[in-house]
């Protein structure tokens, strides 16, 4: 019997308008094998739904439970400190009105909440990423005015910022044994596998700092196959999304219409990364093996995230799932081709 090691799955972030059960039912339709919702989708007042509710409904639709992400939480974390306006879209009104201090109090409530929730569900691996805990300046990757000078080093005070500021949650994770798995990413703690791997160094190589791949960020520098393999042991989650860079418009073009920016996400089959390579590059560097010891699972997921400026998103989301399905989710080979090569 063929071997599968990924099943079709989607991310929720891009569908927080929808209901758990709408979110669930879309995905259904759509081909999906299992589902990855954000925590605004499980959200139930000013807390979140039960483990046992939300159980129910994944139970109801017949989908597995792939995990809940927490990005855009985390982000404020560790953004807040900088006073961006850029945290407010992810925040009650109320809350973005405080001090930099009380917002990230608020937040560090809220994500150890959403840890409690996570271990009751036995959800071990949580896609996120931190926010902007080594500053703009840094985040720009153009050191004009200077990383260094007179009586201060933005880059060391980075790394002792981001140490001090995520050490409750860290420690919170270490206890209940979650991997909190950081998508490497531009305007965020770390925008490349070195940067990642800095971010571990000054955490004396803390278990609970694990990566989300997604190939639709290395498109400035560093393709996937090299950011991956530099931290290919602490993979223990992965987005498939694709993406175009437009010929002849500025990368760091200062526009908030995504229409106009070089860099588009799109649909996955046609962007400008190989999928079934970047796939295969994710069962060589052992994801998937990863994801089903930690999470006790058969075959883990392949969590599409599609995007489009110019698509529907449901049209998009739906299309990359059955993408997946179709064309990502393959039996892999349990021996080399050349076995049956040759005479006995």
């Amino acid at each position: 019997m063929a071997k599968y090691v990924l099943h079709p799955s989607i991310e929720g972030a891009q569908h927080g308008a929808k209901s758990l059960d709408e979110f669930l039912a879309f995905a259904k339709k759509s081909g999906a094998a299992g589902a990855q919702p954000s925590n605004f989708i499980v959200q139930k007042g000013d807390g979140f739904y039960s483990a046992q509710e939300i159980r129910d409904h994944f139970e109801k639709h017949e989908m597995k439970m792939d995990g809940i992400s927490n990005h855009c939480i985390m982000w404020a974390h560790t953004t807040a400190w900088t006073g961006s306006k850029t945290i407010r879209p992810f925040l009650p009104g109320e809350v973005w009105k405080k001090s930099v201090s009380e917002i990230e109090a608020w937040c560090e409530d809220y994500i150890l909440r959403f840890f409690d929730l996570s271990a009751e569900l036995g959800l071990k691996i949580i896609p996120m990423f931190w926010g902007m805990s080594c500053g703009f300046e840094l985040g720009s990757g153009y050191p004009f005015g200077f990383f260094q000078g007179p009586e201060y080093d933005l880059e060391k005070e980075a790394l002792e910022r981001f140490v001090t500021k995520t050490e409750k949650i860290r420690t919170r994770a270490n206890e209940l044994g979650l991997f909190i798995c950081h998508e490497i990413h531009p305007n965020s703690a770390a925008m490349c596998a070195d940067d990642f791997n800095a971010l571990v160094e000054a955490c004396d190589g803390d278990k609970c700092l694990g990566v989300t791949a997604d190939p639709s960020h290395c498109w400035e520098g560093e393709d996937a196959e090299t950011r991956f393999q530099k931290v290919a042991d602490r993979v223990y989650s992965a987005a498939w999304k694709n993406f175009v860079i437009r010929p002849g418009v500025p990368l760091r073009k200062m526009s908030g219409d995504w229409t106009q920016r070089a860099m588009q996400f799109v649909d996955l089959g046609t962007g400008d990364m190989n999928l079934m390579r970047y796939t295969e590059l994710m069962i060589n560097i052992g994801y998937a093996e990863r994801y089903c010891e930690i999470m006790g699972s058969d075959t883990a997921p392949l969590v599409t995230e599609a995007e489009s400026a110019y698509r529907d998103l449901d049209a998009t989301s739906a299309n990359a799932i059955a993408y997946a399905r179709d064309a990502l989710c393959f039996p892999v080979a349990e021996g080399s081709f050349e076995d049956g090569m040759g005479t006995e």
